[in-house]
């Protein structure tokens, strides 16, 4: 039978690209490892792993069963928390992922409360973008994901936590800066610096922007927020940014000028995501209620 500690060694073979991280990972030696790893491969009668010096790497075969293996696993760990959950379902760990350009604005805020209010959950965050968050999501390596939302994805379930508006980013001395807000039909002719692709923000840019004649430069796309907030104090253009972004110690960034739209702003709205069929419904509903009053003020 293959068991499911020898599925482990794979998978973190597949996640490490190291025998000895991955045996570091699994609390084992390396020869441990290796060992059982052919063990895996003799039952199934098929190589899985290409042992290579200084390069070790998956055989096709070996990836389709790492994809299986990982839902095996994440099965098994379902298990462990129907059990626990029946016990208190507001213990144990919660896997959360955040999009880059929501992550560090919103945890300093809601963390705290959240440690408050659910003491004994276990948060283990991480940060994604849209595209693998929710293929994590799928494959159940994250528990809940935090996004911009809409997503149409089958058999995932969504909640709006809150709303946050754009605003522009100017470089000091830009001729928007003498305005207090700033209207849509401001931005034409003017250049526009956006993120990389990859990230929902600039899509969310680009369709704010589509009914004005803005310029995107070809050799300027940013990795994150903060090289584009850098990109603007050099001049190089203008951006929008999210509320959160914006405000202290964010928006007192030197050589940046921040301007608000006038109502009704554009904005995008954050939610919460996760499985239908998940477990842990309760905590991420918990969860939930907490950030939704942290951001939106409600009792």
């Amino acid at each position: 039978m293959v068991n499911l500690k020898d599925l482990k060694y794979l998978v973190a073979l597949a996640d490490t690209g190291h025998f000895g991280k991955a045996a570091e990972r699994t609390f084992v030696s390396q020869p441990t490892l290796s060992a059982q790893l052919k063990k895996l491969e003799e039952y199934l009668g098929v190589k899985l792993v290409e042992r290579r010096p200084k390069n070790v790497q998956l055989t096709e075969v070996g990836k389709q069963v790492v994809a299986r293996a990982r839902r095996m696993l994440n099965e098994g760990d379902e298990i462990i928390a129907v059990a626990r959950n029946n016990a208190d379902p507001f213990a144990g760990k919660l896997k959360i992922a955040l999009i880059p350009t929501i992550r560090p604005y919103l945890l300093p805020r809601v963390m705290p409360k959240l440690r408050k209010a659910l003491p004994q959950l276990r948060l283990m965050l991480y940060e994604y973008q849209t595209e693998s968050l929710l293929a994590r999501l799928r494959d159940g390596e994250i528990d809940l994901g935090i996004m911009a939302l809409p997503t149409s994805e089958d058999g995932i379930e969504s909640r709006v936590l809150y709303r946050e508006d754009f605003t522009v980013a100017l470089p000091n001395n830009h001729a928007l800066g003498a305005k207090s807000t700033i209207k849509l039909q401001d931005l034409k002719g003017h250049t526009l610096l956006l993120l990389e692709d990859g990230h929902c923000l600039r899509d969310q840019a680009l369709e704010v922007c589509s009914r004005v004649d803005v310029r995107e430069p070809e050799d300027f796309r940013a990795t994150s927020l903060e090289t584009l907030r850098q990109m603007v104090v050099a001049g190089l253009g203008i951006t929008l940014l999210p509320e959160l972004a914006v405000e202290s110690p964010f928006g007192s960034q030197r050589g940046l000028t921040v301007r608000r739209f006038a109502k009704p702003a554009p904005h995008r709205t954050v939610g919460a995501v996760w499985r239908k069929s998940s477990t842990r419904i309760p905590a991420i509903a918990a969860v939930g209620d907490v950030v939704e009053r942290v951001m939106t003020g409600k009792p």
